[in-house]
């Protein structure tokens, strides 16, 4: 559904929040092990969480590394998805067509319709810091492996 980008974004941003802090920052060997990641791939989108967006904080040196803050635990998870702009997916089509709507609607409009609201609704509305909190408590997973 997303961008291979934004899949690595999302649970990236999701082990960060869980296991670091402002005290104890992670680098980028294992966030990439982690999350079963290409090293450069990983270090490309975290710049790109890093610079303009500010959902990703980091410091550079020996004792650097990449952490979440408090109050970017608290960002919606669509926050991601509008860093990586993927934000759209939560908009399109579910065939890709550009002219689909409640006028002119494709096979699968009427049934995806109240799906594509409740995947707004979980984007909109799970922060960041919850989905960390799922992990530590073993109810989820984020890393193939």
């Amino acid at each position: 559904m997303f961008s291979k980008a934004t899949e690595y974004a999302l649970r990236a941003t999701i082990y960060i929040a869980q296991k670091s802090s402002e005290e104890h920052k992670l680098g980028i060997d294992e966030i990439a092990n982690a999350i079963d990641s290409p090293k450069s791939f990983t270090a490309k989108i975290l710049q790109v969480l890093t610079r303009d967006n500010h959902i990703i904080s980091s410091v550079r040196g020996p004792n650097g590394g990449f952490f979440l803050t408090q109050k970017s635990k608290k960002l919606p998870a669509r926050s991601i998805l509008l860093a990586m702009g993927d934000e759209d997916i939560l908009e399109k089509c579910v065939l890709g067509l550009k002219q689909c709507s409640e006028i002119q609607p494709c096979p699968m409009h009427a049934q995806y319709k109240s799906i594509r609201k409740q995947l707004k609704e979980l984007f909109m509305t799970k922060t960041i810091g919850q989905l960390a909190t799922e992990i530590k408590d073993g109810v989820v997973f984020i890393s193939n492996q």
